[in-house]
């Protein structure tokens, strides 16, 4: 990778987020909200914001939908695709100690992204009519907060100090009578 691909990525990042995030405010701020309503959510996330609305939403049911599957979608392929090509790689290595080493050094950052597409695409793939409200939140919770939790358990845990102390205090406080 070259810095110019590196900052063509980023940028189309960068431009699609802001493009999707103005879209969406733009066409919840001018849908008309009756009275007092309760947002009973994490965050003001689309979808719950969208039910609250008076007036058929029809467009934003629809087309959300299809803008999510293509924004989990894409990226998830082309990591599908960088991992084939270094699954590719990693069998070419001569040595099964050189393929465990880069095998762990990979898989780590596998888990994390299957983590992160697996609950987006439960989060924001499923659904609407036959989706409950409570359902919506623990989905929303796991996405926003538990899952980018994970994130730094599990790089630090190929730390091997950080496994070993972990060890230590698993048998002193668990299998220590």
């Amino acid at each position: 990778m070259n810095q110019g691909a590196c900052v063509r990525m980023v940028g189309t990042s960068y431009h699609v987020g802001i493009i999707t995030g103005t879209t969406h405010s733009i066409f919840i701020f001018t849908l008309p909200f009756p009275g007092a309503n309760t947002n009973h959510h994490f965050l003001c996330d689309f979808p719950p914001v969208l039910r609250l609305a008076s007036v058929s939403t029809f467009w934003g049911e629809v087309g959300n939908p299809a803008l999510m599957r293509a924004f989990i979608l894409t990226p998830f392929s082309l990591t599908v695709a960088s991992y084939a090509r270094i699954l590719a790689i990693i069998l070419g290595v001569a040595t099964s100690q050189g393929r465990r080493k880069i095998f762990s050094t990979c898989s780590s950052h596998l888990l994390v992204v299957m983590l992160l597409f697996g609950m987006g695409t439960v989060a924001y793939m499923r659904p609407w009519a036959g989706s409950s409200q409570d359902g919506g939140q623990v989905l929303a919770l796991f996405y926003t907060a538990v899952t980018p939790m994970f994130n730094p358990l599990v790089y630090t845990l190929r730390n091997k100090e950080v496994t070993g102390a972990m060890r230590r205090l698993v048998k002193r406080y668990v299998w220590s009578p």
